[in-house]
């Protein structure tokens, strides 16, 4: 009898209990960088190698090579919410949010924080 190595299959409360408390980890680890924006990327670019990692390793690995059973775990994914996804902000929300900062500060900072520039004629790099 081969000895129960403890990943092997483990039951459902004890990696659910473990994935809780990783969770809450991160979670607390989030609240501690809440005004640092550098660290919080960071943090996100680790989650989203974990997900690749955890989605192309072990995930596909896992996947039935019978279609009945394929198609079994497609409709349980379906009912249970679907693919798990994690977006990205977009440029254009970053834009969006610096407008709306701007609309909240007074004209000159507004400028000098959405880095806009105001030429005036003649003062160009192409004038004469």
């Amino acid at each position: 009898m081969r000895d129960a190595n403890p990943h092997d299959n483990p039951e459902p409360r004890t990696w659910e209990a473990r994935l809780h408390a990783l969770v809450a980890d991160v979670d607390a680890i989030a609240a501690d960088l809440g005004d640092q924006p550098e660290q919080l990327l960071t943090l996100l670019r680790q989650i989203e190698a974990l997900h690749r990692r955890i989605q192309d390793g072990p995930f596909r690995t896992s996947l039935p090579a019978d279609r009945h059973q394929f198609f079994t775990l497609l409709q349980a994914m379906e009912t249970s919410g679907g693919w798990p996804y994690i977006p990205r902000l977009q440029l254009r929300t970053f834009l969006d949010m610096l407008e709306r900062d701007d609309q909240e500060l007074p004209l000159g900072l507004a400028q000098e924080a959405s880095g806009a520039v105001t030429v005036i004629a003649g003062d160009g790099p192409d004038s004469k």
